[in-house]
């Protein structure tokens, strides 16, 4: 398998996983989803494998951004994935924190 990130699919992310490198199949979710963020069908994978990378590691899932988040662009895209629901969640979160160049936020 090429490890080149113009060849990365839905499929190779799949076959990651199934392999158990979660890590390297939430990196091919999460380059897909920049290309196509209104996939449901992706978030719903990164979803799943964040979860599992936090119950198997017992580390809480951050992310790291650039950029303090746009959340009205963000929560349209929620309700474009069918994910309204999540809100309530993404209103409980802790807020992001400027470290140097980038922000960082604990997500669980």
């Amino acid at each position: 398998m090429t490890d080149h990130p113009d060849f990365y699919t839905k499929t190779m992310a799949k076959v990651y996983a199934g392999q158990g490198y979660l890590s390297k199949a939430a990196e091919i979710y999460r380059l897909l989803l920049k290309q196509e963020p209104d996939r449901k069908d992706l978030i719903d994978e990164l979803s799943k494998i964040e979860k599992k990378l936090s119950e198997k590691t017992n580390l809480p899932v951050i992310n790291i951004i650039r950029d303090y988040p746009n959340y009205e662009k963000f929560f349209e895209a929620m309700e474009k994935a069918g994910k309204t629901n999540h809100k309530k969640i993404i209103d409980n979160l802790e807020k992001p924190v400027k470290i140097s160049e980038i922000y960082v936020q604990f997500v669980n």
